[in-house]
């Protein structure tokens, strides 16, 4: 018997080896087999598939794929005052590929957890930021990585009222989340895109967004 296959893993999941097996939107591809690798937390998958190419010929191949789960994100802004409310946290994969400290600027963001994208977006936004978020704007849909993780990222954009408090420490302390907000004049947010004091692409897609048709474009 194997977790996460036959028995639950500890996030009780089962049966993890059948994502993605009864596939059939694309007839140039065939999935013969789904190996779980790891499910610790996340799911770690190897898929070998048939794939028919352009020109006719079928190859085997095979794929590894993170699964992780789908996402949503936010970009709190003030019209009025033409600020953004971001967040400043601790992330190791940044710290240990090169970034100097690997505390990094970003929008709100986090997992859905079976959660609706909406109603995602609305917790996460409490958490990270203490800022209650009523009916938010969807902004568009995207895979992150699409070459390796099966994510997909919900984004969205909502004001914020200069009244409702910012500052102090944020995150949920039993998941080891210790998150800074940080307000910033919108101009400033996008000169830190230029220099690379925001290097997170969430981020830096939503801030564009802003600029080109978002609340901050120019009229």
């Amino acid at each position: 018997m194997t977790a996460g296959l036959d028995t639950p893993d500890r996030r009780g999941r089962t049966g993890l080896d059948r994502h993605g097996r009864d596939l059939t939107g694309n007839p140039r591809v065939r999935i013969s087999d789904v190996e779980v690798l790891s499910c610790d937390w996340y799911v770690l998958r190897r898929t070998t598939f048939d794939f028919q190419h352009s020109d006719g010929h079928w190859s085997r191949e095979q794929r590894e794929t993170y699964d992780r789960g789908d996402g949503a994100t936010i970009l709190l802004y003030h019209p009025g005052r033409r600020t953004v409310l971001l967040t400043r946290q601790f992330r190791l994969p940044a710290y240990v590929n090169g970034h100097h400290d690997g505390m990094l600027i970003e929008t709100a963001a986090g997992l859905l957890d079976g959660d609706s994208p909406e109603e995602a977006i609305r917790r996460e936004a409490a958490e990270e930021t203490g800022h209650l978020v009523g009916t938010p704007e969807r902004v568009f849909d995207v895979y992150m990585s699409p070459g390796s993780v099966t994510e997909r990222l919900h984004f969205f954009a909502a004001p914020y009222r200069s009244t409702e408090a910012t500052a102090g420490a944020h995150g949920v302390a039993a998941e080891g989340e210790d998150i800074e907000t940080v307000e910033l004049p919108f101009e400033e947010a996008l000169s830190m895109i230029r220099c690379g004091a925001i290097a997170d692409a969430k981020t830096i897609m939503l801030l564009q967004w802003a600029a080109l048709d978002g609340p901050f474009r120019h009229r």
